[in-house]
């Protein structure tokens, strides 16, 4: 279930090699993901692992599948 936080959005941008990118957009068409699925998956991750001391809300740990991991915000 999404929170109404994650119902907005922001865009990200970034830069990279035109051949990575569509290798990666190959590799998600094959696992049937949009790109965009991908690196929110990767950033959720990246927090979870790199949270250090910081919260982890629930809404966060939950999106990930992650246990353990949460923290009281």
């Amino acid at each position: 279930m999404k929170t109404q936080t994650e119902n907005k959005t922001a865009r990200l941008t970034l830069l990279l090699d035109p051949r990575k990118k569509a290798l990666f957009e190959e590799i998600c068409a094959t696992q049937d993901l949009t790109p965009s699925q991908v690196v929110r998956q990767l950033i959720r991750e990246y927090i979870i692992e790199h949270a250090g001391s910081r919260p982890l809300p629930a809404w966060l740990v939950a999106a990930s599948g992650a246990k353990g991991r949460l923290r009281a915000p």
